[in-house]
């Protein structure tokens, strides 16, 4: 008769050498999947594929410019509302804070007689100071970023028309050249690279350095892991040391001061600038942002996605007209788009928080 103490358990199996049974692997190709901004590589593929093959003109040297460009225009803005958006928060003043930037140097260098230098100067600090004021606003407050950049959009939308009526007697800003300065300031902003045919103008290298920099502080620096922090939770981030003041407002600040290069770039290269210029940009931005990789609750995203968002905006923007629909369907498409992307970001992030 055989006993329990007389019967001997198999021998465990021993782990490979070197391995850790409490770490589970994954594929290179199912890590790259999961990160955020793939959903919209992917979409920019696919529409230039489509518009490619379909139009003879879209992928062309010309039509190729004028798509590069509006997508870089759009993706500056992106870039800078894809941190904030990653940082927790929105806002909602960022287009018409190009229009407010670019009368700014209009009336001050064309009516009041300052050099076109000093004007950029002051006009930049007025907008960081508003960016200050709705992070100050924000955290002092507890109001959402919703409501407080609803606020200063509409207080904006009103100085662009009625104060600059009131000084210049009219809302919009024409004949912007042979001003003190201004010759040697557009090189900054009108200056363009022509590589057989394919123009690529200032704002293009704009777009990509600030894709390229904002990219690097968000997955670097200290700093992208604060912004990553309050966004996730803030109040696990200020026990933990983050500055989420700081974090917050510099965030404001830097979408401010993309509002005003946008303007800046729009105001030298068509020596014009507008009351109405900018109202709308806001929301493409949330677009281009959210398709790529954000997002609306924070603490999760991509800014090279939202550059691939606005690259998407831009292809679709101008193959519309090329295959001559009606262009009225950009907007049916970037609603379908915000849509889908909700939906995939809301399941790469699922699967990304259960997989860790």
């Amino acid at each position: 008769m055989t006993t329990t103490s007389d019967t001997k358990a198999p021998p465990a199996a021993t782990p490979p050498k070197g391995s850790d049974e409490r770490v589970s692997s994954t594929s290179p190709l199912i890590r790259l999947m999961k990160r955020p901004e793939m959903g919209a590589v992917f979409a920019a593929i696919v529409v230039l594929v489509f518009f490619a093959t379909t139009t003879d003109a879209f992928f062309t040297a010309g039509g190729a410019s004028t798509w590069l460009e509006q997508s870089s225009t759009i993706g500056i803005m992106a870039v800078a509302v894809a941190m904030l958006m990653i940082g927790g928060e929105f806002d909602l003043s960022a287009g018409v804070m190009t229009g407010f930037s670019a009368l700014s140097v209009g009336v001050m260098s064309t009516y009041w007689g300052l050099n076109v230098w000093l004007t950029l100067v002051i006009s930049l600090a007025l907008c960081l100071a508003i960016g200050a004021i709705n992070g100050l606003l924000v955290l002092r407050t507890g109001l959402p970023s919703f409501i407080v950049t609803l606020g200063t959009f509409f207080v904006l939308q009103g100085v662009d028309l009625a104060l600059v009526r009131q000084i210049i007697g009219q809302v919009s800003i024409q004949g912007f050249t042979g001003l003190p300065g201004q010759r040697s300031a557009s090189w900054l902003f009108t200056s363009y690279v022509d590589i057989g045919g394919l123009v690529l103008w200032s704002s293009f290298f704009w777009w990509i350095a600030i894709t390229v920099g904002a990219t690097y502080i968000l997955l670097r620096t200290a700093v992208g892991s604060w912004i990553f922090a309050v966004g996730g939770d803030v109040k696990s981030a200020r026990q933990v040391g983050v500055p989420v003041a700081k974090t917050k407002i510099g965030l404001f600040m830097f979408t401010a001061g993309c509002g005003w290069l946008v303007g800046m770039l729009s105001l030298f290269r068509y020596n014009t600038a507008q009351s109405s210029d900018g109202v709308g940009l806001e929301f493409i931005s949330i677009i281009c942002a959210v398709v790529g990789g954000c997002v609306m609750t924070g603490g999760y995203g991509s800014v090279s996605g939202a550059a691939f968002g606005a690259l998407i905006y831009g292809m679709v923007n101008q193959g519309i007209p090329y295959q001559g629909w009606d262009s009225n369907w950009l907007y049916a498409f970037l609603g379908v788009m915000l849509l889908l992307a909700v939906l995939l970001n809301n399941w790469v992030k699922t699967r990304a928080e259960n997989a860790s």
